[in-house]
This record gives structure tokens, sequence and C-alpha cells, in this order.
């Protein structure tokens, strides 16, 4: 009897809407990757497969054509087992973030509460002027160590940083302590949330080490413990607040991301308890928030709009504010859409240029003053901010990943 011959072919599925695709033809197998989060990082550590492809195998008689052996393998399987084990082996040990600072577009105070804060409303947005942090793991099971490029900065517990970092051990009982270099650029007491940024961004980074235990939400409510500014940097780039400034409601950015502007900070600072001390809520503007917020919606940002009720006690605790202010509107001649000073100071905006007026360049009272270009961002969801390619020409968030090793 003529022995029988077995014809071997494979095959390789694919889905496709729901049903398979067959391709005959023998060829390699290309395995397309994608990323597995890991908690609510916006790096990804294992490596997983955007299609379940497998190759089957099948030997069949030539005679008879009847099907003797049916062999399934599928190597997705496979790799990301073992993707698996090795992610059980490599923890997060080091992780490079960007904080960026934000601006008041209009900053309403409304009333004086029982506690002795006031309540306020104000269109938040931030900016792309940024500080970088640097987190490593420490063997240590005690302390953290913060070092940093500006002299001045407190590197104890006094710093947000620090304060963030215990504060996450306490919420998740977690026993992460770091070695953290904070690279500065955005100037202090300039009322642009550097401090309450590196806190946030503090946070964020504890979260990543230990896995994600914390959700957004929950960051952001432990947040307001640290002060009243840093839960908005838990919003999505652009938001209302009120309350203290921890109640955050994010909205849609109402300000086109090409927008560029200029921010100029004398080197004297305005202490925030003092310009609120001399804050006289009777002198405040009156026109409602609200209708604020839907005139820049609508029409984008105007001279009109931008209110900061802060002004007045920020000019009198520095008047030299007032008259840099006046000087820059002055000088404009229609160069920016608007200019005020944001939080409670002393960064004065100019909204529609990168530019600063010549007068800064020419003028010795201004020799000494920080001065940065910047233009809106956002950040996308699970993900942190990150740094734009040009603070001159954004005209959109650059979705780089964070430094991850």
């Amino acid at each position: 009897m003529a022995s029988p011959h077995f014809l071997c072919s494979y095959h390789l599925y694919t889905p496709c809407n729901g049903r398979n695709q067959i391709i005959n033809s023998p060829r390699k197998i290309g395995l397309s990757s994608s990323y597995r989060p890991h908690g609510s990082s916006s790096f990804y550590r294992k490596t997983q497969f955007q299609r379940t492809q497998y190759v089957k195998a099948m030997a069949s008689d030539s005679q008879t054509g009847r099907k003797q052996v049916e062999i399934v393998y599928n190597p997705d399987e496979r790799l990301n087992k073992l993707a698996d084990e090795v992610d059980k082996n490599a923890g997060l040990s080091r992780l490079t973030l960007f904080s960026p600072c934000k601006i008041n577009v209009f900053l309403r105070i409304t009333s004086k509460r029982e506690d002795g804060f006031h309540d306020l409303a104000s269109l938040f947005h931030v900016i792309s002027l940024g500080d970088k942090i640097k987190f490593s793991l420490s063997p240590s099971k005690s302390k953290d160590r913060l070092s940093t490029n500006v002299p001045g900065v407190p590197l104890d517990d006094k710093n947000l940083i620090i304060k963030a970092l215990n504060l996450y051990r306490k919420k998740t009982g977690t026993d992460n302590f770091f070695w953290i270099h904070l690279d500065k650029n955005v100037p202090t007491g300039a009322g642009l949330g550097g401090g309450s940024s590196n806190a946030a961004t503090a946070l964020w980074a504890a979260n990543q080490f230990s896995g994600g235990l914390a959700t957004e939400k929950e960051l952001l409510e432990w947040s307001s413990e640290i002060g009243s500014d840093v839960p908005f940097f838990f919003s999505h780039g652009a938001a209302y607040c009120t309350g203290r400034g921890e109640i955050v409601q994010d909205i849609p950015p109402p300000i086109p991301f090409d927008i560029p502007m200029v921010l100029i900070k004398p080197q004297q600072a305005c202490p925030t308890a003092e310009v609120y001390k001399c804050l006289q809520l009777d002198q405040t503007s009156k026109v409602d928030p609200l209708t604020l917020l839907e005139k820049i919606s609508r029409n984008g940002i105007s001279q009109d709009v931008c209110v900061n009720d802060l002004e007045p006690p920020a000019f009198e605790v520095l008047p030299s504010l007032k008259r840099l202010k006046q000087r820059v509107l002055a000088a404009s001649r229609g160069q920016y859409d608007a200019v005020f000073m944001s939080g409670s100071g002393s960064t004065i905006v100019g909204i529609g240029s990168p530019d600063p007026p010549q007068f800064v360049y020419d003028d010795d009272e201004y020799k000494d003053v920080f001065l940065s270009e910047a233009s809106f961002i956002t950040r996308g969801p699970n993900q942190w901010y990150t740094e734009a390619v040009s603070m001159s020409a954004c005209s959109s968030p650059v979705d780089h990943s964070p430094s991850v090793e």
C-alpha cells in the first residue's frame, strides 16, 4: 500500500472587524507593538501587542484531504508572559518630569471666609515656562535628599516638594524615599505658582514609583493640604477655580495655544500675605466671573476681561510694579491684547507678543528683571505636562514622554 503523502501549510490569522483574515502565503510574521499602561502613568513599561495574531499549522492527507493534525501557536501570548515576568523585577528607578507654572487670566476675589481665607473665582491656565525635576529612588528609608541649581531655595521639609512626598507616604503607607534635583527656571514670589506646581509634580512622581496606587482625583484632593494652588495642576491645564482655589473645574482650553506672551518680573516680590492685608473688598470689581469666562471663551483675550482684584493691593505693597504695568501698556501700541498682573504678583504678563517693550532693555531700572516668553499648554489624559519644543511658536502641547529609566 502506498504511504500517504501529507501537505503542510500555515496560515497567519489576524482579527478584522470581528472576523479572521487569512493570509495564505508564507511570510515573516510582523508583530506590531503598543504599550500597556502601568497605573495612571503617561509612560508604559510593558510591551503588549495590538492585534492577536497566531500561527495555525495543519497537516492533511494529500489523497483524502482529511485533516490529521492541527496545531495553534500564539506568539503574542508567550511574549506577553515573558514581558510580565521581566516587569515583576524591573521597577521604576529614575524619572524626570516637567513642572510648568500658571497664570491667572482673570482673578476675582468674591468674599472673605470665616477661616481667614478669601473666596476667589479665577481662570487658571498652565503655560510653557517651567522647572525640571529629577527623581531617583534612594536606598534610604528615612529621608529624602533635595538639591537645586538656585541658592536660597529651602532643601528641607519647608520645601513643597518634600511636603508633597511626606504627604504621599502618609496617605498611602508607602516607604519610598528619593534623591531629587530641582532645576529651577520659574522665579519665586512671582504669582506663577512655581512652588505649587513642584508639589503637584512630586505627588505625580511618587504615584508613578508606587505603581499608581492613587487616582488623579485622590491626588487632587490630597494636594489641597499642601496649598490652595496645588490642586489646579491636576486639571488638564485650563480650569475655572473657586473656593480658596482648591475647587477645580476642568474646562476646554478657551485660548488658542499659538497666542504668545511675555512675562516680566522685577526682582522685588509681592508677599501674598501682605497683598491680602491691603485688599479692600468694597473696592474690587463687581463683574460676574462667569461672564468673564464666557467672554474669553467666545471672543478671546482683551484688556477688559483680564481683571485681577489683587492688582490694587499689590501696587500698594510694591508701587514700582504699578509703574511697570503702566509703562508696558503705554509702550505696547497695540502689541499686546492685554497686560495684567498674574496672581498676587509680581509678574506682569503681556498677551499677544513674546517680545518685551524696548524700554525694558534700555532703562537701567529694569536691567535685572526676569524676562521669558511663553505660550499656553495643556496635558492629555493620564499624562503629565511636557515641555513645548519652542516657547515662541507653540501651536499645541508637544507629545514627549517623560524621561524614564
